[in-house]
């Protein structure tokens, strides 16, 4: 008998918490639901818009594994070419509706533009197990139009790398004799280079110190990235073996890249020292134990050469069973069993690599039923198929698509046509049963009670001209959701900036969060988990790309919109963490290296505030002199979010970290002030160092003006420090047209630099994050008028562009004002929600970063306000406040029970800027009496 080991599963090291508070409509709950999380997951259901391939739906049927069944659903003229619908390329279907929690989601997909020939293909939960498809094909023209529709099934299988989903990881299966033990290598207790590598305490993507994913592993995962190369890598194991083994051995499994010997030092239950031959494949080696009785132990792993080694895992079986272990790779197969469904219009497929079957069911009596041998489906698909009676059809053979054809469906002129079909998954039995009772299903009822779980939209009169691009927007931002994602060893579902990036953004993800928490209280908090780590977990924070810690402004969003004790609670220790690791206050981290005390973080990503053509930091990197300079965003982003874990402290009454966090406000901000402040251009620069660390001089474009000119050199306005005359110099450059404000919004970099390029990527465009950065700053300042203006003049580009083209882009040239990048993008765009959020959207209160808001309620038909606030550092000087509530009626406003005035922007739409005069004060708003 032979045990197997490896077979699909990871085993999740991590344990996180999550603090989950109710929907919009009751987040101010008193009661919070307190979920425990194992992982970095989502708790969004099985069936969900998963894919990496054709849109559709896709179902999970083990979160654990990292498989995936696709269901494509999408339109065609019948007998002419079509693209199949590729999320990861430019095609002609948009996210179109989708609920929070994604029990309905749909997408319109084109097919003459613009709205002549299209159909609406909608998704709705049946139970947990089902779902409903609705697709309705209109034709607003004056022909017939004859169409078809495809439901294209497919397996997907885990890739071996991120932005490779076609490439799939061969991982390996362990065949163990009887009572043999297999100690993964990645499952380790510790884990220790003897000269740590600058990231091995922010280790990219949430993986493994040490970590390695490749082929053949066992699991896929092993540890290497250079252990071995030094005398004194360490790694430790705890395991159990459950019963006695006679004259046993370990035999260690590994390869060294170069052709080299290495050697390891094992302690602990065995004490002996094993020499690893040079083996560019994985080899196994054995050295023998004794005799071990059943328990618990203990194994250190140590190297004692200079030789990089990869290692697999540790087998410890009996020596004369040694020859009987087997690795073999997984075979993943992606052809399934076709099994004829119940009714003539219903199939099954099994696939080898899950237990679970799928039944698919439409209510269209002409069909074809085709197979497609191929890892893409060709282009010309839709042709090919009614060319000829045959049902088959073969390409390179790497992977299988099954494609339930519906044709041809004709639709007379200026009319509609509804086809609905059902996607189910379990036990053959279960899919059998729901398929022969799919004639019960009512389908208008179904899909009646899915829609009412859209957000609902409460706006003022004012906002309603905005709806459309902000449905589409939700749409984007909700659906922009895909699996498998690898992190934390384990496979995770993962709200992506957009599906051509199918892997975790840290500060894109931020802004997706803060635009979900504008629809749901759960998202949003789920998305801040998703990226947040315990004590227990190795890494500071969950990190890939652009360290901006936007996590921490996302928190205050939260916090400010529920005022909930135990999300602060949960959430602060991790918070600072985060915060801890990026400011330097970690010993392992290299960001304050410099004696100015300034921040860099080049060291982990080569981006400082997610601008990738910033002109500075193109220039620094080209002339290979990032360790010796430090950008003013960084630092400028830390003082802000010190200010705002300082008032989470302050809540907390943790007063030694309300201390560590003024000393770093005070020393950033002195920094900053003495060595990056350029009083000739009105702008903070880059400050370079010498070798040795000494702040010496402000990088110079031909050494004459500032390289700084652009968004990142006004970026301590978002910090709130700098005296007068630093303020109003950099607010003017924000407000002055042809400089950083242009006809779409902020320009990234001043319009007026001669390094200002209007055809680059952020160089010359304008982008939504840093705007919401600089919007929020602007009402901590007073300046309530211009934040409106920054917020309306977005909201204009986006209604604009996404009524013309229904597109979700990235950025806006403000040379031709229009969309540029990626057509479906979520995660730097998703502030435009917020901005709608608080000026249209009914019952929303707004503040900027220095107010927290302590308590805050508004009555049942939101014509008054009561809310409690907590000003930071705001004495004599103003603060701005939106509040949006129902607009039938006028208001009067009172600070601490004085009447105050305010303007309205829109009916509804109440502006009030308050000069701080305490650190708290009671904020009412109620409606004029007559």
């Amino acid at each position: 008998m032979k045990r197997i080991v490896g077979v699909a599963r990871l085993i999740v090291l991590s344990v996180g918490f999550a603090v989950i508070i109710g929907s919009c409509e009751d987040n101010k709950s008193e009661t919070t639901n307190l979920i425990s999380k194992k992982s970095h997951d989502l708790s969004l259901p099985q069936w969900g818009p998963y894919t990496k391939k054709y849109v559709g739906i896709s179902h999970i049927p083990n979160t654990e594994e990292g498989l995936r069944f696709d269901l494509a659903v999408f339109p065609s003229f019948y007998n002419k070419a079509i693209a199949p619908p590729n999320v990861l390329k430019t095609s002609n279907f948009h996210p179109w509706e989708a609920s929070p929690n994604l029990d309905y989601f749909s997408y319109r997909h084109d097919l003459e533009w613009k709205d002549k020939v299209y159909t609406d293909i909608a998704y709705a939960e049946i139970n947990p197990d089902a779902r409903a498809i609705k697709m309705t094909c209109i034709n607003n023209t004056d022909s017939i139009q004859n169409l078809s529709m495809h439901l294209v099934a497919s397996m997907h299988f885990p890739p071996l790398a991120p932005h490779k989903p076609e490439i799939p990881l061969i991982y390996g299966i362990v065949n163990l004799p009887e009572n043999g033990v297999w100690v993964d290598a990645l499952d380790y207790e510790t884990f220790t280079f003897k000269n740590p590598w600058i990231k091995d305490q922010l280790v990219p993507d949430g993986m493994l110190r040490g970590e390695i994913r490749e082929n053949g592993l066992v699991n896929g995962s092993g540890i290497g990235n250079g252990f071995g190369k030094s005398a004194g890598d360490l790694v430790t194991y705890k395991f159990a073996i459950p019963t006695n083994i006679k004259d046993a051995v370990i035999a260690i499994r590994y390869k060294i890249e170069k052709e080299e010997n290495a050697k390891l030092r094992l302690s602990g239950f065995v004490n002996t020292d094993v020499r690893l031959p040079a083996s560019t494949t994985l080899n196994l080696v054995q050295t023998p134990i004794g005799d071990i009785q059943k328990g618990e132990f203990q194994l250190t792993v140590e190297s004692t050469s200079k030789t990089a080694v990869n290692i697999d895992g540790y087998a410890i079986v009996p020596k004369k069973d040694l020859g009987s272990i087997e690795f073999k790779p997984v075979t993943w197969n992606s052809e399934p069993e076709i099994i004829e469904g119940p009714t003539p219009t219903s199939i099954i497929l099994k696939y080898a690599n899950t237990d679970t079957y799928y039944g698919i069911s439409w209510d269209y009596a002409d069909f074809k039923i085709a197979e497609w041998f191929a890892k893409d489906l060709p282009k010309d698909f839709n042709e090919q198929l009614n060319a000829t009676e045959d049902t088959k059809f073969y390409g390179d053979k790497e992977g299988h698509f099954t494609d339930a054809a519906i044709q041809e469906i004709k639709i007379d002129p200026n009319s509609s046509k509804t086809i609905n079909a059902l996607i189910c998954s379990g036990t053959l039995a279960t899919v059998k049963t729901r398929l022969k009772n799919v004639k019960d299903l009512d389908y208008k009822d179904i899909f009646t009670k899915a829609k009412k779980k859209l957000h609902t939209y409460n706006t003022v009169p004012a906002g309603e001209k905005y709806l459309f691009s902000q449905k589409r927007m939700a749409a984007t931002t909700i659906t922009n959701v895909v699996y498998p994602i690898y992190t934390q060893h384990q496979y995770i579902r993962h709200h992506a900036p957009g599906r051509k990036w199918d892997c975790l953004y840290t500060w894109d993800s931020g802004f997706i969060g803060i635009g979900l928490s504008q629809l749901d209280i759960k998202r949003g908090t789920e998305n801040l988990n998703a990226y947040l780590t315990g004590p227990e977990e190795q890494s500071a924070f969950i990190h890939h790309g652009t360290p901006l810690p936007v996590q921490i402004y996302l928190f205050q969003e939260l916090w400010n919109k529920t005022q909930s004790d135990e999300f602060l609670k949960m959430e602060y220790p991790r918070l600072k963490r985060y915060y801890d690791f990026l400011i330097g206050n970690t010993s392992t981290s290299s960001t304050r290296n410099l004696d100015s005390g300034l921040i860099r973080t080049w060291d982990y990503f080569y981006n400082s505030g997610g601008w990738d053509d910033y002109p500075p930091q193109k220039y620094m990197h080209e002339q290979k002199m990032a360790k010796i300079t430090a950008p003013v965003v960084s630092s400028a982003h830390m003082i802000r979010v010190a200010k705002i874990l300082k008032m989470a402290a302050e809540a907390l009454n943790i007063s030694d970290d309300v201390v560590g966090y003024n000393k770093d406000i005070e020393s950033l901000s002195a920094a900053l002030n003495e060595y990056s402040w350029d009083e000739e251009s009105g702008y903070y620069g880059y400050v370079l160092h010498s070798n040795s660390g000494k702040p010496e001089e402000i990088l110079m474009y031909n050494d004459t003006i500032n390289y700084n000119m652009g968004l990142g050199g006004v970026s301590p306005l978002i910090a709130g420090i700098g005296n007068e005359v630093q303020i109003q110099k950099t607010l003017s450059h924000l407000k002055t047209k042809g400089e950083l404000w242009s006809d779409v919004g902020l320009s990234t970099v001043d319009q007026s630099a001669p390094y200002f390029n209007k055809t680059g990527y952020w160089n010359g465009r304008v982008w939504m994050p840093h705007q919401w950065f600089y919007w929020k700053a602007m009402l901590d300042l007073g300046e309530a008028d211009f934040a409106h203006k920054i917020a309306t003049t977005a909201l204009e580009v986006w209604k604009r562009e996404t009524e013309k083209t229904y597109n979700s882009y990235e950025s806006f040239s403000i040379e031709t004002k229009g969309g540029k990048g990626w057509y479906q993008f979520s995660g730097l765009s998703a502030p435009v929600l917020s901005w709608f959020n608080a000026y249209y959207q009914i019952g929303n209160l707004t503040t900027g970063y220095d107010v927290w808001v302590e308590k805050e309620k508004f009555n049942k038909d939101n014509s008054q306000l009561e809310a409690t606030l907590k000003i930071m550092d705001h004495a004599d000087k103003p603060f701005s406040l939106i509040a949006c509530l129902n607009p039938a009626y006028s208001y009067d406003v009172y600070w601490n029970d004085k009447k105050v005035s305010h303007k309205e922007f829109n009916k509804g739409t109440l502006s009030i800027t308050i000069t701080g005069d305490a650190d708290t004060g009671e904020l009412r708003i109620e409606k004029v009496k007559t």
